[in-house]
């Protein structure tokens, strides 16, 4: 017996200082729609406080424009330069502080996870994540940029994450009748 779970768009960040990537889907189980893609570009020649407010400013518009049920961000990635992982921490507290406030969901996935949950292998590479994304959400062209693609792969793994939880609640929900 398959339950009808409700509709829920969900909004996948790619955070960054240069270029952060957006991606909505709507899920309707078991379907995956794309709604929209793209990226935030900061001005580049701006002090790093007048980027993060950039950031901040774009993710408000986006979260005010399609209301998300959940926010998936990519956990930050440890990189050898300490500084470049400061700067992306704090691209991420602007994500995480715009979801917040609206008391929207947060879910964070490691880049890993979410190239496993589009292309099967945590490993595959930027243009493989592209590739993927182009075939299971039907677009008629590669999702560009990079980040954009990024970014909806972590939508769409926080959608498999959702439908694995709902089908554990099904299961066990019948199992208690």
């Amino acid at each position: 017996m398959k339950k009808n779970f409700e509709e829920q768009i969900i909004l996948g960040i790619d955070p960054g200082t240069r270029i952060t990537g957006y991606g909505v889907i709507k899920v309707c189980h078991p379907h995956i729609e794309p709604i929209d893609f793209g990226c935030i570009r900061p001005p580049v020649k701006e002090e790093l406080p007048a980027r993060y407010l950039a950031l901040f400013n774009g993710l408000e518009k986006i979260l005010d424009t399609y209301c998300p049920s959940a926010v998936a961000v990519e956990t930050q990635f440890v990189q050898k330069n300490v500084q470049s992982a400061l700067k992306l921490g704090m691209a991420r507290g602007a994500v995480l502080i715009a979801a917040a406030r609206r008391g929207i969901p947060i879910f964070e996935y490691t880049p890993k996870k979410a190239k496993l949950a589009v292309v099967g292998n945590g490993s595959a590479s930027k243009n493989q994540v592209q590739k993927m994304i182009q075939l299971l959400l039907k677009l008629p062209i590669l999702p560009e940029p990079e980040d954009a693609a990024d970014a909806l792969a972590l939508a769409i793994s926080h959608a498999n994450s959702l439908s694995f939880r709902n089908e554990v609640l099904c299961t066990n929900t019948l199992k208690d009748h």
